[in-house]
């Protein structure tokens, strides 16, 4: 173990790291070709088909006078059809799924679903090519259901292009460009799920079945990307959207923490810590290292695209298929766009007093949801190549010093030639602002231990892994032993 250094007096080995900005990682030369995949063109043609189904209400699956090709079952089967077609070009790659269920009528003065009606979600996946780390998953998904301006309404039109044809959009890009680079020659040791989920309108119904089956089969969901309003709503005459940004939210406290979780968490200083946190900061880091493939901002005077981490659950009013996730205990965030259009959310399309309402195709920004989704595919290759994330992490607090001993374990399958960094920030900081990688050792007991000349008190540590490649697991963070 590194702990069993010692220096020439028979005292443990210190390490001092050096200060500086963690790097970003180097580009895996597949994972961006993968990117490249990702256009516009097939965007537009995938929200656009969406659009045509007239109205996707969750509701309208029970309905029996819906003209032909419309509603919410015809489109579950258009997202199934081309999941199947993504398949056929890569071999057989991909699993394509759906999970069809009955949801109860409920009561009450504001229940959105007062019948049984029946609900898909539609999901792909590819196997992970490491059967070690198979069991691993990570998940992109939209909800593809829409509504107009009462959410109970099944027939008028709700074109629903940016909410959220444009996530389903970015699930769908997902799949087709890494089972491409599968077929190409891009094998990732974990499994990937492209998800598309209805009922999010009537109260996340679609998303919480998901997740609770992903609990009840246990899945080893590692991170869950949701997006929802991507499309880079473009307004006339707004000033103000930043297409260079997209919202990444993300819980402090689990949903699913116990009371006494939760005192622990707040007196240790880990609000903002958990796994969903340190998924968002793993995007970020993402982010940095293929920021160039995202492809460039037109907007004058503003920078490259990017992430913007939000700390918060979600927006004020709303709620988002991530939180059904993290109820389950499972790492999930939500990319959003930088600023929402109210009158193109939500609403029947109509103009009044010389404004234009309704979610029309028209108001997406095609070369925005390329980014989101480039960004999204590069965070499903990049974690599912990296080793997984280490366990048992500990910082030892025995005793009263200024240094800091952290241990820990290899996650299940962890690869042989795994190495792991150490990553810090002041308490203030909102990301990590250092960086030490862990000299290797010939043999660990399968436990890993490292000492640092820097005060525990003052600083928040994580441990990541990493490959030989570069390619990064999200941090978990050290808990006190003694």
């Amino acid at each position: 173990m590194l702990s069993d250094a010692k220096d020439d007096a028979g005292a443990p080995l210190v390490v001092h790291p050096p200060v500086s900005t963690p790097p970003p990682a180097p580009q895996d030369a597949k994972i961006a070709a993968a990117l490249g995949h990702i256009t516009p063109a097939e965007i537009e043609a995938n929200i656009a088909k969406l659009v045509t189904f007239r109205n996707r209400n969750t509701l309208s699956s029970m309905e029996t006078d819906l003209p032909p090709g419309t509603g919410v079952t015809a489109a579950a089967a258009w997202i199934e059809s081309q999941l199947q077609a993504y398949s056929a070009e890569c071999g057989g790659c991909l699993e394509v799924k759906h999970d069809t269920f009955t949801e109860p009528a409920q009561s009450g003065a504001r229940a959105r679903i007062t019948r049984p009606t029946t609900i898909t979600n539609v999901y792909a996946i590819l196997p992970g090519s490491d059967p070690a780390q198979a069991a691993r998953r990570i998940l992109v998904t939209g909800h593809y259901d829409s509504r107009a301006t009462d959410v109970m309404d099944t027939h008028g039109l709700a074109p629903g292009a940016n909410d959220d044809a444009s996530g389903v959009a970015v699930s769908l890009a997902c799949a087709h460009a890494l089972s491409h680079a599968y077929a190409s020659g891009l094998k990732l040791p974990a499994t990937l799920v492209f998800a598309a989920v209805a009922g999010e309108e009537q109260g996340l119904n679609g998303s919480a079945h998901l997740a609770r089956l992903a609990k009840s089969e246990g899945w080893q969901l590692e991170a869950v990307l949701n997006n929802d309003i991507v499309g880079g709503n473009t307004t006339p005459g707004d000033t103000l959207q930043d297409k260079s940004a997209v919202r990444v939210f993300s819980e402090s406290i689990p949903l699913n923490a116990t009371p006494e979780e939760t005192k622990t968490l707040l007196r240790l200083g880990y609000e903002s810590d958990s796994p969903s946190r340190e998924l968002s900061r793993a995007i970020a880091d993402i982010a940095r290292t293929y920021q160039h493939a995202f492809g460039p901002v037109r907007e004058t005077a503003k920078p490259d695209f990017h992430p913007v981490q939000e700390f918060r659950l979600d927006r004020f009013l709303r709620g988002g298929d991530h939180s059904s996730f993290n109820l389950e205990g499972f790492p999930a965030v939500r990319f959003t766009e930088w600023r929402e259009d109210f009158n193109h959310q939500h609403q029947n399309v109509r103009t009044e007093n010389g404004v234009e309402y309704g979610d029309l195709l028209k108001f997406v920004d095609l070369a925005y949801v390329a980014r989101v989704a480039r960004l999204n595919a590069a965070t499903m290759a990049t974690l599912a190549a990296a080793p997984p994330a280490p366990v048992s992490a500990q910082v030892v607090v025995k005793d009263l010093d200024n240094n800091s001993t952290l241990q820990w374990k290899p996650g299940d399958g962890a690869p042989a030639g795994t190495q792991y960094e150490i990553v810090w920030r002041p308490l203030a900081a909102p990301d990590w602002t250092n960086a030490q990688p862990v000299p290797p050792a010939d043999d660990h007991d399968g436990q890993w231990s490292i000492t640092l000349p820097i005060s525990k008190d003052n600083v928040l540590f994580g441990i990541r892994a990493v490959d030989a490649a570069g390619h990064r697991s999200p941090a978990v963070v050290p808990f006190p032993a003694r």
